[in-house]
């Protein structure tokens, strides 16, 4: 077994089937040396968890539940890497994150729902899952998901 694939089933993860895409773009592309996934959405097989905009409230998707969304969202993204350069071991860094959340417009706590995709990639990679991020509230998203996450990831 690889370094990252022990990681991985010693933090009980089993990395999800590429997601296919719902319109006219590929999950990943390779550029010299990066991986640039695209947008993310937390489908586990084939499905949304939940849609709608995350806030305190009846009828919205709590940030808890959001952030174990955005989880899902990086694990699907490191799919897409995988996908691409056959290996997570080759991973030398993760770059950048950058989490959408479909957000009520009295919530304000985009990065804690964001920390999901954020900490598993520092349970996955230890420093090398270190990463600069942007935590970005928006009006809707994608099939109404109530998160999605892209990852830049460098390889060798």
């Amino acid at each position: 077994m690889s370094q990252i694939a022990d990681r991985l089933a010693e933090l009980g993860i089993t990395l999800p089937t590429v997601v296919p895409p719902v319109a006219a773009y590929i999950p990943a592309v390779v550029s010299g040396e990066h991986v640039f996934t695209s947008g993310q959405l937390p489908m586990t097989d084939g499905k949304l968890p939940a849609t709608g905009k995350v806030g305190e409230g009846d009828g919205l998707v709590s940030p808890a539940d959001a952030k174990a969304y955005a989880r899902t969202c990086a694990l699907n993204a490191l799919a897409a890497v995988e996908s691409q350069i056959g290996s997570l071991d080759r991973v030398t860094r993760v770059v950048k994150v950058v989490g959408f959340v479909a957000s009520d417009p009295a919530f304000t706590g985009q990065p804690g729902v964001i920390n999901g995709a954020s900490e598993v990639l520092g349970e996955i990679f230890g420093d090398l899952g270190v990463h600069a991020r942007s935590a970005v509230g928006v009006a809707v998203l994608p099939l109404d998901s109530p998160v999605e996450v892209e990852l830049i990831v460098e390889f060798a």
